[in-house]
């Protein structure tokens, strides 16, 4: 191979040494460098976390076969990949847009390493924005009384775009546990972080009527435990008594934009592991 390549390379096992060590090793014996690793060993779990990215004159199968054996020997969950292939994501929306419109843009100016493969919705308000990016836009309506039709039709789309994430832009539908355990760690959900003090309808005019002096968002992995999934990220904005539940909702959208963005750019990178019920993001 004339041309250099570049990888990320992730794992995480219980932590011993010598894990490092035998990852170099392999690398060493093809030439490859690391241009850059992060790592992590949690004490209280005993886990160790890795990600590094590397480049050389070696093909993706050799260098993974390279690294096969080592894996095997420390018990690793691991990954290769090309560094600059974005992943397939498939975005879920309702009837609120910020978000959805946030990662449209992002990634029409390049600045999200992932492939907006399709949006589905529940109603049709978005279609002529998504087609305007020339994105395939699926309308999927859900029937209470027979949610197990339309979550049948997500699962084809997720099997006919090949996405690798699933990205609920306040899609406002609970997933099955039979769907969320199938993405287990890869579909990201954002929400308020009012939850679970304020539930419900009108959550804004809840936290204003309580002086509520932040205000945040959470972007989580899916689990069947509604908005209790690992923390991926969360950011939160100062306001005072001069918001108005109406200015509340205005501050809490833009910070959910920015924090599912980050997010969705974290587990795009490779730099998100689960740890538990935590997560360890490698930054």
């Amino acid at each position: 191979m004339s041309q250099s390549q570049s990888y990320v390379f992730t794992a995480s096992c219980s932590d011993r040494p010598g894990i490092i060590a035998s990852i170099s090793t392999e690398l060493v014996r093809h030439d490859a460098n690391i241009d850059e690793c992060q790592q992590f060993g949690d004490p209280l779990t005993g886990q160790f976390f890795i990600r590094a990215r590397v480049h050389g004159r070696v093909d993706e199968d050799t260098l993974r076969a390279s690294l096969a054996p080592v894996a095997d020997r420390f018990g690793m969950t691991w990954g290769l990949f090309p560094a600059q292939q974005p992943t397939k994501a498939l975005v879920l929306v309702s009837k609120l847009g910020h978000c959805l419109n946030d990662l449209l843009y992002r990634q029409q100016v390049g600045s999200l390493p992932i492939d907006i493969v399709a949006v589905g919705s529940n109603h049709l308000k978005f279609q002529k924005l998504v087609s305007s990016h020339d994105i395939p836009f699926h309308h999927v309506p859900v029937d209470p009384a027979r949610k197990e039709d339309s979550e049948a039709r997500l699962v084809e789309l997720i099997d006919q775009t090949g996405a690798d994430l699933v990205i609920l832009a306040r899609y406002m539908q609970v997933l099955s546990p039979q769907l969320c355990e199938r993405l287990a760690g890869r579909a990201i959900n954002i929400h308020h972080s009012f939850l679970p003090s304020f539930r419900g309808a009108r959550p804004y005019h809840q936290a204003h009527e309580r002086g509520v002096k932040l205000i945040g968002a959470t972007a989580h992995y899916v689990t069947p435990d509604l908005d209790e999934g690992p923390i991926i990220e969360q950011d939160v904005e100062r306001i005072d008594h001069s918001y108005s539940p109406a200015d509340m909702v205005v501050a809490g959208r833009d910070v959910e934009a920015q924090v599912l963005a980050r997010a969705v750019t974290w587990h795009a990178e490779h730099r998100v592991f689960l740890n538990g019920s935590s997560t360890v993001v490698l930054r």
